[in-house]
């Protein structure tokens, strides 16, 4: 399958917008956090090399290193889970009694749920890095930071919806039910760094 990062973003949309099970809403919130990490960047890379910053240069300089690596590490997610998803697909339009699905289930749920939440993780992370930004960065960049930690935080919730729509699917109950707990315990801290991020951009700008 070609990657999604070798595609344009009209011929993505319309895959999207296709009657085929992948790419679906797992690819689009690891395409939405590698936007969230781009923009982030941006802002960074017109904050490096400023002497009004030059305090914070080690840290966004090691910041922006890891924006830069997770960008293509989103990308890549969106292309698992893709993949992920289109494999247990074909696997549920087999008879329950077929033996390719009874060798390759277990696995397959496991992996559908495993790649929507390393973008979960992923996203969470993202959201912990520009929560840091706004006191280090550029001012003027502040919208473009807002957006950044919004899409970061809409990139955990919408992936998380991929991981708890196959818990059920899981054998283990008990281990469905600590994956579920852990993974909106991420979701709601990303969206609570998000939240503190955009508030502290907000009130700096009342106060420009």
């Amino acid at each position: 399958m070609q990657r999604f990062a070798d595609i344009t973003l009209a011929d993505f949309a319309q895959r999207l917008a296709d009657k085929v099970p992948s790419p679906g809403g797992g690819a689009v919130a690891a395409v939405t956090l590698a936007h969230g990490a781009a923009l982030g960047a941006m802002v960074l890379r017109y904050t490096v090399g400023r002497a009004n910053f030059a305090a914070h240069e080690a840290a966004n300089t090691a910041t922006l290193a890891e924006l830069d690596d997770m960008r293509a590490q989103a990308l890549a997610l969106a292309d698992r889970d893709a993949a992920a998803y289109a494999h247990l697909s074909s696997l549920w339009k087999l008879p329950e009694s077929d033996a390719t699905r009874v060798r390759d289930y277990a696995a397959a749920v496991q992996e559908a749920i495993d790649a929507p939440l390393a973008i979960v993780q992923l996203a969470a992370r993202a959201c912990e890095l520009l929560h840091a930004l706004p006191a280090r960065t550029n001012a003027r960049l502040g919208s473009d930071l807002v957006i950044a930690a919004n899409l970061a935080a809409l990139a955990a919730d919408a992936a998380a919806w991929n991981v708890r729509v196959n818990l059920p699917s899981l054998a283990d109950a008990t281990r469905a039910a600590t994956l579920g707990s852990d993974t909106d315990a991420k979701v709601h801290a990303a969206q609570r760094m998000a939240a503190e991020a955009v508030q502290a951009i907000t009130q700096a700008a009342k106060g420009a």
